[in-house]
């Protein structure tokens, strides 16, 4: 089995990013970059179903279907991800906040892939993880401080 895990620091505290990553308004800030989706229906609230939106490419037609299973707010929330609505292929993403000097360290983990297709599928999500991780996050963060300061 294969799977992904980010993590990254930013300078805010666990309140604001856990409102970045889970306010439907900031979630396509970050969530847009590189390769990624637009949200469509998402809420932090158990039994949520809703759909990732991106561009479609030969062999997948560009949506990823999602539940909300698990949310404990601020440290913690999970969700299914799976690629092709008609597919048993589910894979699970956990997002961990955890407070420490300076700010918030934020977990993004990606589990449950299958396979060969699975491993290829986990690298490339990776990937796009780490740029929405290292770009989006803090342009939205950002952002968001700017909002509540002004």
């Amino acid at each position: 089995m294969s799977e992904y895990t980010v993590v990254r620091e930013y300078p805010y505290p666990v309140e604001e990013v856990w409102h970045v990553m889970t306010d439907p308004g900031y979630v396509a800030r970050w969530t847009t970059t590189g390769q990624g989706g637009s949200p469509d229906g998402f809420a932090a609230v158990p039994g949520t179903r809703f759909r990732f939106v991106g561009k479609p490419t030969i062999g997948w037609a560009g949506v990823v279907y999602c539940e909300v299973k698990e949310v404990d707010a601020p440290q913690s929330m999970r969700y299914t991800w799976k690629g092709d609505e008609k597919s048993d292929d589910v894979t699970d993403v956990t997002y961990l906040l955890e407070p420490i000097s300076g700010g918030t360290r934020f977990t993004w983990r990606h589990t449950g892939f299958t396979g060969a297709g699975g491993f290829v599928m986990a690298r490339l999500l990776g990937n796009v993880r780490r740029k929405m991780m290292d770009a989006g996050v803090p342009r939205a963060l950002a952002a968001y401080h700017a909002a509540r300061a002004a």
